[in-house]
């Protein structure tokens, strides 16, 4: 694996034009829950008995806000009580060292900002946790840790609606202005694409692998295991995020 973390950094060393694609494997490695398979929250049924796909959907916030915050609330928590690790440090310190790599992220906890990573070159395909709003008034409340330990659902002091967070529930569309930036860069063009902790199993996340090996460009991935991208990228690093993007950015030099 040497040889790829070596072979991946002189590729990105050489280009101007990237895109690091994250998904719920990069923050797995600070303790959050996972979306996909890899354990903790979102995996089975709830204690009400409805699959958490159900309990954290846009119908469910409609239906039963409280079932559904109830959720949201141990999401929100788990968020505040972790941090980014050496992954998301050294994604933001390539973004330092390469003006024109950008970030797309499926992770809604707000590592990639803390870490670093510049906001006009991330785009939260899923939205983040804060601030939250109020669905009736649109009044927004900045008070989130203090949101998940009161009443839930949390009410907007102003006229008592139901807050919510500004993330793509399940059965939600993708955020229009996150989907036309994406868009606009594709068009652009990317000299390489690095997919990180995701298994690639979205459109948004498929085409612009698939755009960049056809334009002639270099395409890698990072990842404990195979996804629907393995056979398709050009360098495969198998271990954890964690480990091994500081070590990558051990090669391109300052």
């Amino acid at each position: 694996m040497d040889s790829a973390i070596e072979r991946t950094g002189a590729a990105l060393a050489r280009t101007e034009r990237i895109l690091v694609i994250t998904g719920a494997g990069l923050s797995a490695d600070s303790g959050m829950p996972t979306y996909r398979g890899l354990g903790g929250l979102y995996n089975g049924r709830t204690a009400e008995g409805v699959p958490i796909e159900v309990a954290i959907s846009g119908p469910m916030l409609q239906k039963d806000p409280a079932l559904c915050w109830k959720y949201l609330a141990e999401l929100g928590k788990a968020c505040l009580g972790a941090q980014p690790n050496a992954g998301h440090e050294a994604i933001a310190e390539l973004q330092r060292l390469k003006p024109e790599c950008w970030v797309l992220t499926q992770n809604i906890d707000g590592f990639h900002r803390r870490a670093g990573s510049p906001a006009e070159r991330l785009i939260e395909i899923h939205g983040e946790l804060a601030p939250l709003y109020c669905q009736s008034c649109g009044l927004e409340s900045a008070e989130l840790a203090g949101h998940l330990d009161g009443p839930l659902p949390p009410k907007c002091t102003r006229c008592a609606g139901v807050l919510r967070p500004p993330v793509v529930l399940f059965e939600e569309m993708l955020p229009e202005e996150a989907i036309d930036t994406l868009y606009a860069q594709l068009r652009k063009g990317f000299d390489a694409v690095l997919l990180v902790g995701t298994t690639a199993s979205f459109p948004y996340i498929i085409e612009p692998v698939l755009r960049t090996r056809e334009a002639g460009g270099f395409t890698a991935e990072v990842n404990p295991g195979l996804t629907d991208l393995s056979s398709v990228v050009e360098e495969r690093m198998v271990g954890r995020a964690l480990d091994i993007m500081p070590r990558l950015l051990s090669h391109i030099p300052r």
